[in-house]
């Protein structure tokens, strides 16, 4: 920082350099601002306006800590006004002691920015000590013969003031004998001269006291005085004298003690004892008496004791040669101390950051340091670097003040902290140098997203599992600290709506454990794709998303289903026609069974559990296929009924049972007879009565609805044809608008569209009769019997006639199979009933084919829907005509044991061989034989 100082002395004589421009716009320091006080100053006196020179408001001195710091705190700053206060006594001559000006260096220092000032304080003398001597009586001896005008130098007085207030004069009591002259020594000092006025006689008077006054020049002007005592005595009339007046000598300091420095030699005319010479330090300050002593008669001074320049740079002695015959002469020797290398250099904190932010830009101060080397001229010139590789710098901010600042990138989560060295080296030769280590501490910012330990996660869980269990964790790894480094996870997304997805899973914030909150079904859900967030707590929070698979395994909690054959609408087994020439191996019907699991939980087998004629029949393994096993014999009853047990291939296996009621007949009128043999209720009379009351009840309805429906086509009649149809003159059935059922269990939905005539004389038994109008709609009966799922696929679309019994066309023979290939939820397969592990799963395609085929076997006349051979059971007055809306999709659970079955365009045939006029139909059971 470039600036520039003015300098002004106020009235208080304090000198202050103020700054032209704040020293926070620049680097470097201005030059140093001087104040002048007078020792001895009070507690609590104001030294100068710090703040104002700084040129810092009476705000900036609290929020910028506006302080001074110094080896010994004499000074404060006042926290309300930024004045520097005298904090403690300040004596000039405790501090500079010998010292003409005394300087006390301090340093301000404020914050944000942070910076320092050179301070000076100059201590000016007041007049706190009096002149003192040595000695408070001092005796001389005279010799009588002396003649006047000799001198005798007498002890000089001290006084540790300086200037106006150091010595200043010397008065002598009045005699008559003796005066004083004052002569000033080479340092400037003053010494007082003993001159004789007059010839003394011993006999006269043998002795004179006199006093000798010293005078500093303060105001009011102090004093001290000494006694001095004069003995006459006989003749020696010639004093010693010393080769030189002064002697000067430049000396080491790190001479060791013992060492020899000069010798002071003096010289006496006189003869014999009067020449006989001793030498004596002379008024010896307290310093120098023990850092030297002098051989009294050879005149050698040496060390006694270590000298240091930084403690006394040159010491003036005095040194007196007398005789025996009291005569004396003195001498000044002056010793220059020369300054050695022998100080290392001090490093000082003065401020340092407790925590420093990772993220930190280069050339952030981060402490403040200065250097003091107690040598002189370049045994004191100091340089500092760091050691190691640190992402820091020294940067200088004045002569001895340094400031450490960044200069890298910082990482706490590689190093959370730094030992730094600071060594400091002079220019000393040898140089000498010091190093202090401090530790810097980064501090943590939130600059790390959490880690997940996984890519993506899959876990697998079987279905049924309770409510509430753990089904996978989640962890995430965030290095930073505190909350930066805390971690919380979240459900935030899934391939179901949200509202559903939380009925399904929850995960723990805190831990990452997913649980299940309800019971998984494999039928139902088979996979479930969620999408995990972890997020941190800084600020501003970093989160990080991972995928986790749910897949649903699944257990063997579903039986299998019989959708064929069914019960009737009435709760009766239906019957199966079988013409009296079917040869072994004829197709008579065919078990269909579904199961909602999956895998080998859904591997059906069929087994015989009862049967009337056994061996009559033989039943497909895997296939579920009826065939006859020999040729009908005279002694076999037309009627024969069959227990078959569908079981899947779970552990334990699960089972559903299906009766099979077959007559040996060749058409239906041929059956209808052998049916007829079931005992009478208990009383057909009140059977009859309730029919009738239902009958009725029906053809008002029916009635009200054909007028209605006969208004409708009427106004329609010109654009589209009749949609109605009546099975010959007997039956007249229209399938109204349904709802499709839900699935849930597992099968499949179906429903009766039945129309059923008014007028039966017998309750037990629905024959075709003629009707003379088709009803719009007539009784249609849904149930959730394995019959009434079935029939829902099964609606009449015949044309009605007025009393003629019209056969509706065959329909396109391009969509019929061969007996071969028939298809069926358990797979169709030509002679394979091993019993092992299918190859190809079920496909819905199969089963909307086979409920196809056996629709248009219904609506073909010469077909075995409706009786022949191969058909399945299926009554042609139902009207089969198959919609496939409500097929469910079983390809995923389903497997068809080697089953080749395939839908083609081409008319194929039935392999199998039709009896003659095998237009047999199904029935119900006069005996209502359940399954």
């Amino acid at each position: 920082m470039g600036g520039s100082c003015t300098q002004r002395r106020p009235a208080s004589r304090r000198q202050v350099l103020l700054p032209f421009l704040l020293p926070l716009l620049y680097p470097a320091l201005c030059e140093q601002i001087r104040y002048s006080i007078p020792e001895e100053l009070a507690k609590g006196s104001v030294v100068g306006t710090l703040a104002k020179d700084l040129g810092l408001g009476v705000r900036d001195v609290s929020a910028r800590k506006l302080r001074v710091s110094a080896e010994k705190l004499l000074f404060s700053v006042d926290a309300e006004s930024g004045d520097l206060l005298v904090k403690d006594r300040i004596d000039r001559e405790q501090i500079c002691k010998e010292r003409r000006r005394c300087e006390l260096q301090l340093e301000a220092v404020v914050e944000n920015p942070l910076n320092i000032f050179d301070i000076v304080v100059v201590i000016e003398d007041i007049n706190d000590h009096a002149p003192q001597f040595h000695k408070n009586e001092t005796h001389l001896e005279f010799i009588e013969s002396v003649s006047p005008g000799t001198r005798t130098i007498l002890e000089s007085a001290k006084d540790p003031d300086i200037s106006l207030n150091s010595l200043s004069k010397y008065q002598l009591s009045p005699n008559e004998y003796f005066s004083l002259v004052v002569k000033d020594d080479p340092d400037g000092s003053k010494y007082p001269e003993l001159v004789l006025k007059t010839t003394l006689d011993r006999e006269t008077q043998s002795a004179h006291h006199l006093v000798l006054t010293a005078v500093d020049g303060g105001d009011p002007p102090r004093s001290g005085t000494t006694q001095i005592r004069i003995l006459v005595v006989d003749a020696n009339d010639n004093p010693p004298v010393f080769t030189q007046d002064v002697y000067k000598v430049r000396l080491p300091e790190d001479v060791p003690p013992g060492t020899f420095v000069l010798k002071v030699s003096a010289t006496d005319l006189d003869e014999g004892v009067n020449a006989e010479i001793t030498y004596s330090f002379l008024g010896v300050g307290d310093t120098s008496k023990y850092e030297f002593s002098l051989d009294s008669a050879t005149g050698n001074i040496i060390t006694h004791q270590a000298l240091d320049y930084e403690d006394v740079e040159r010491y003036t002695i005095d040194v007196e040669a007398k005789d025996r015959g009291s005569l004396s002469t003195q001498c000044k020797v002056i010793i220059e101390v020369l300054d050695e290398n022998d100080n290392s250099p001090e490093i000082i904190i003065t401020s340092l950051s407790d925590q420093i932010l990772e993220d930190s830009h280069p050339g952030m101060v981060v402490a403040l340091f200065k250097t003091r080397d107690r040598d002189s001229r370049e045994n004191g010139e100091v340089t500092c670097n760091l050691s190691g590789d640190v992402p820091f710098k020294i940067h200088s901010s004045s002569k001895k003040y340094y400031k450490l600042v960044t200069d890298g990138t910082l990482d706490r989560e590689q190093i959370p902290e730094y030992n730094v060295t600071i060594t400091a080296t002079d220019r000393g030769k040898p140089p000498l140098s010091s190093s202090t280590t401090i530790t810097l501490h980064i501090a943590d910012v939130n600059d790390n997203a959490p880690v997940f330990q996984q890519a993506s996660y899959e876990v697998h869980v079987a279905e049924n599992n309770p409510p509430g269990a753990s089904i996978a964790q989640v962890s995430a790894r965030d290095p930073d600290l505190g909350p930066n480094g805390h971690v919380s996870y979240s459900i935030v997304a899934g391939d179901l709506e949200p509202r559903a997805l939380a009925s399904y899973v929850s995960v723990s914030a805190q831990s990452g454990v997913v649980f299940a909150q309800r019971a998984f079904d494999h039928e139902q859900l088979r996979a479930l794709e969620l999408t995990l967030q972890a997020r941190d707590h800084g600020s501003p929070a970093l989160r990080a998303n991972v995928s986790l698979r749910v897949l649903v395994g699944d257990r063997n909690d579903n039986a299998p289903r019989v959708l064929y054959p069914a019960l009737g609408p009435d709760g009766s087994a239906l019957f199966d026609t079988v013409p009296r020439a079917a040869q072994p191996g004829y197709l008579v019907t065919k078990v269909v069974a579904v199961d909602a699991d999956a895998g080998h939980n859904a591997w059906l087998s069929y087994h015989v559990l009862q049967a009337s004629e056994p061996g009559l029949f033989s039943l497909g393994l895997r296939t579920g296929e009826v065939r006859t096993a020999r040729a009908l014999g005279e002694r076999d009853a037309a009627r024969q009924r069959l227990l078959v047990a569908v079981r899947d291939g779970g552990q334990p296996p699960l089972s559903a049972t299906a009766t099979l009621l077959l007559v040996f007949a060749d058409s239906l009128q041929e059956a209808l007879p052998d049916l007829g043999d079931a005992p009478p209720p208990s009383d057909p009379q009140a059977e009859l009565q309730l029919y009738l009351v239902v009958a009725l009840a029906l053809i008002s309805v029916l009635f009200l609805v054909a007028v209605i429906l006969a208004v409708a086509l009427r106004l329609r009649r010109s654009s589209s044809p009749s949609a109605g149809g009546c099975f010959g003159s007997a039956l007249c059935c229209k399938s109204g608008p349904e709802i499709p059922p839900i699935y849930i269990e597992g099968t499949l939905p179906y429903a009766y569209n039945l129309c059923v005539p008014g007028n039966q004389t017998n309750p037990e038994f629905n024959f075709l009769t003629s009707a003379e109008h088709c009803p719009a709609t007539q009784d249609i009966l849904n149930k959730d019997s394995s019959a009434g799922l079935l029939a829902s696929i099964l609606t009449p679309s015949v044309e009605a006639d007025k009393n003629i019994f019209k056969q509706q066309a065959p329909p396109n023979t391009d969509w019929r199979f061969s007996q071969a290939q028939r298809p069926g939820t358990s797979g169709s397969q030509n002679g394979d009933e091993t019993g092992t592990w299918p190859n190809n799963q079920f496909d819905t395609e199969m089963l909307q084919a086979m409920i196809l085929a056996s629709a248009s076997e219904a609506a073909d006349g010469s077909s075995t829907l409706g009786g022949g051979a191969g058909t399945m059971g299926l009554s042609a007055r139902y009207g089969p005509q198959f919609t496939l809306q409500h097929v469910p999709d079983y390809r995923q659970n389903v497997y068809v044991p080697g089953s080749n079955a395939t839908l083609t365009n081409a008319a194929a045939k039935r392999d199998a061989r039709a009896p003659a006029g095998g237009n047999g139909n199904k029935k119900k059971s006069g005996k209502k034989e359940k399954k």
